[in-house]
């Protein structure tokens, strides 16, 4: 099978409507049996083993067994970045209808504030600190992957972020995700997650059991203010 003609074969698996809500579900990063990305699709448990299987089989999702269970999750970060843009491509095309307008008021204000996407930060604190990072010139963009400079690297480093190492494999260091509700980029790639990593082990923020929401905590105020000026 070339480039070419996987194409139409990955589209067809994100085309159902139960399958898109299954990976939709799973785009935290989190793990979750069959039975509550059932309910999560609106479909029966027999029909969504058929959706995970063709998910699994396509490389979208990865399964493991725990005892009588088997729980799934996003497979890759590559898998989990065409997902997110597909997702913020489908906003982007339809700008001034009043309906996208209205769903993106009707969600939640700590949704719309802070919340994960897959495994980095996203919503308006995350489009901040981007911003901010390219203003003080911390990261320089290319195309649709950043780079970090010299002062970036040293600030960087002082943080707590090791970026000597870099990313694994062919996941990009740092990465334009075009926010859903913000439509402004916010950071993916490596630098994303090591950052979104960094945040919850100093205490910045704070995850929310089987949500993507998090909460900034007092303490992440003080620290995005003083680091970056971020008021958040």
């Amino acid at each position: 099978m070339n480039d070419a003609s996987r194409i139409p074969h990955v589209a067809s698996l994100l085309a159902d409507p139960a399958r898109a809500a299954i990976v939709w579900t799973l785009i935290d990063g989190t793990t979750r049996p069959a039975g509550e990305l059932a309910f999560a699709a609106n479909v029966s448990a027999q029909s969504a083993s058929a959706h995970l299987a063709k998910l699994v089989e396509g490389g979208l999702l990865t399964a493991e067994a725990q005892g009588r269970h088997r729980y799934f999750r996003i497979a890759s970060a590559e898998a989990a970045h065409l997902i997110e843009s597909l997702a913020s491509f489908g906003a982007s095309i339809r700008p001034r209808v009043p309906r996208q307008a209205s769903l993106v008021r009707a969600m939640p204000t700590q949704f719309l504030h802070a919340r994960t996407c897959y495994d980095h930060l996203a919503g308006e604190m995350a489009v901040q600190v981007l911003q901010a990072m390219l203003d003080a010139g911390w990261l320089l963009a290319q195309g649709q992957e950043f780079i970090a400079t010299r002062l970036g690297q040293e600030k960087l480093t002082a943080l707590g972020v090791d970026v000597s190492h870099g990313p694994k494999g062919r996941r990009p260091f740092a990465r334009c995700c075009v926010d859903l509700t913000q439509r402004r980029a916010h950071l993916g790639g490596f630098l994303g997650a090591a950052l979104l990593d960094l945040y919850v082990e100093k205490g910045w923020v704070l995850r929310t059991a089987r949500s993507r929401v998090v909460s900034i905590t007092p303490k992440g105020h003080s620290a995005f203010m003083r680091k970056l000026g971020v008021s958040g």
